[in-house]
């Protein structure tokens, strides 16, 4: 359970870390896989950068909680 944990927050972190620099308008990726009206964002996104920056503290906090030690 640990290993998910861990897989589980380094994605998170990963992926949160991603969208928290395109909301910031920091990083500009084109996109990579579009169903409908498929547009790139134009400029900083608040609502991006919220929602990275809410998914990285998680991941990170899931990064910590894999990695502690839990006394017996």
């Amino acid at each position: 359970m640990r290993k998910v944990s861990l897989v589980a927050g380094v994605l998170s972190v990963l992926l949160g870390g991603l969208w928290l620099l395109q909301g910031l308008g920091i990083v500009h990726l084109r996109p990579i896989l579009c169903f409908a009206n498929c547009e790139p964002v134009q400029g900083p996104s608040t609502t991006w950068a919220l929602v990275g920056a809410v998914v990285l503290t998680a991941g990170i906090l899931a990064i910590r909680s894999s990695r502690a030690r839990h006394s017996p």
